[in-house]
């Protein structure tokens, strides 16, 4: 991890001024990136409005057999998420879902059950609580060593460059855990959302230096050459300590459907633009921003998306398309998201977050000190200690894991065997 500025306002001023002058024209490269968003944005609300649909629906049948049709794979590749339709059989799916509420109610967890406000989303709007810090459960756990889960995030990772710079950055066709937590939201449920924002840091892109070259492109100038499929240094992020921070590479953020979910029933929402990053960077740099603000970021708390900052992206926020128990919904590790808004929940919506993380130095590390919090049934570092799970009925042992889901906690010889 990264240790924060005694002087935040000083550093991001500091900060500032570099990247200004390392761009030299920092106005004209956002005015080209701006461009480049607003015509991606145009395009997408159009076919939206016109009853396409946004969301890249990929089966998992096609992925199991090599046969993903090229349309879908340059859909995946342009819109930076999809819905994976039958990743498990919907009665899996739903027996997972049973056997949460089972472990739950055998362990008395509402009785026990404190909201923490962890200030990761600071001033974004939310509503009531509905994530359990519920992590070793054996449906969680079944799912992550899967082989349809493993399949589909080696599918995933393939579309990210992990060879560049005359460096292997990380193994694509490897697993490791960045062990999760449950939304259980029931039926009736009203809730104002999550707005826009996105995870992994927020001041860290401009400050870091590995950040800067994670966005070197986008900090020469050169807007245009920025790949947002290229792993290059994001291995070698470390951010600031705090409740934002993730101690993992996720190539694509995912969770697993427990419930039947429409498009209306507050759901997750995207700007399916991965490549928008560039006028995210670039605006907290104009003139009309003040040397020591970032557009709204704050150390500490998700980097937020506004209509005020950023009102070219904000159109293009499109929602899932209606899931089943066993799909499997994912998205690109820098893509803005939010929660649709509900009132009187009609159904469960119920997930389990289950990310793709690639086997690197960087997530192996992680996933070794998870190994260690799953054998004492406590919160992984990257959450509040709040281990509820220590002495509860029910949870897995290591011996109820198989091999896959041993070495993704690191916890057998084979999880340790470096990159070439």
């Amino acid at each position: 991890m990264a240790t924060a500025p005694t002087d935040m306002p000083a550093a991001i001023r500091a900060a500032k001024a570099t990247l200004r002058a390392r761009i030299g024209d920092y106005a004209g490269a956002f005015a080209r990136a701006e461009a480049a968003v607003r015509a991606e944005v145009g395009d997408l609300v159009a076919r939206r409005d016109a009853g396409e649909e946004i969301w890249p629906v990929v089966r998992f049948s096609d992925i199991a057999a090599g046969t993903v049709p090229a349309d879908l794979v340059e859909a995946v590749r342009r819109r930076g998420c999809a819905v994976v339709k039958g990743t498990f059989p919907r009665a899996r799916a739903e027996a997972w879902d049973a056997e949460l509420v089972s472990y739950l109610d055998r362990n008395d967890f509402a009785g026990t059950y404190r909201y923490l406000d962890d200030g990761i989303f600071g001033g974004l709007a939310a509503g009531k609580p509905s994530i359990f810090p519920i992590y070793w459960s054996r449906p969680q756990m079944e799912a992550r060593e899967d082989g349809n889960m493993v399949a589909v995030r080696s599918f995933l990772n393939s579309f990210w460059k992990h060879e560049s710079q005359g460096r292997v950055w990380f193994d694509p066709t490897r697993d490791t855990a960045y062990p999760d937590r449950v939304r259980r939201r029931e039926p009736g449920s009203n809730s104002a959302g999550l707005s826009a924002h996105t995870d992994s840091g927020s001041v860290e892109r401009w400050l870091l230096p590995a950040y800067q070259n994670v966005f070197r492109h986008v900090f020469n100038g050169d807007v245009e050459a920025y790949d947002p499929w290229d792993g290059a240094y994001r291995t070698e992020v470390h951010e600031y300590e705090s409740t934002v921070m993730c101690s993992a590479f996720r190539t694509f953020q995912g969770w697993t459907a427990l419930s039947d979910m429409a498009p209306t029933e507050g759901v997750l929402h995207v700007v399916p633009i991965p490549a928008a990053m560039p006028y995210l960077l670039l605006r907290a740099l104009q003139d009309d921003v003040a040397d020591d603000d970032l557009c709204g970021a704050a150390n500490g708390q998700a980097l937020p998306i506004s209509e005020r900052w950023h009102p070219a992206l904000v159109p293009a926020l499109t929602p899932i398309p209606a899931v089943e128990p066993g799909d499997t919904v994912w998205w690109h590790g820098d893509m803005i998201h939010s929660v649709g808004a509900v009132q009187d929940q009609k159904g469960w919506g119920n997930v389990m977050y289950i990310p793709a993380s690639p086997w690197c130095e960087k997530n192996a590390a992680y996933a070794a000190r998870c190994g260690e919090a799953f054998l004492k049934g406590e919160s992984p570092s990257d959450f509040a200690p709040e281990n509820y799970e220590t002495n509860w009925t029910g949870r897995p042992t290591l011996d109820d894991l198989g091999e896959t889901g041993r070495a993704q906690l690191g916890l057998s010889r084979s999880s340790i065997r470096p990159v070439a």
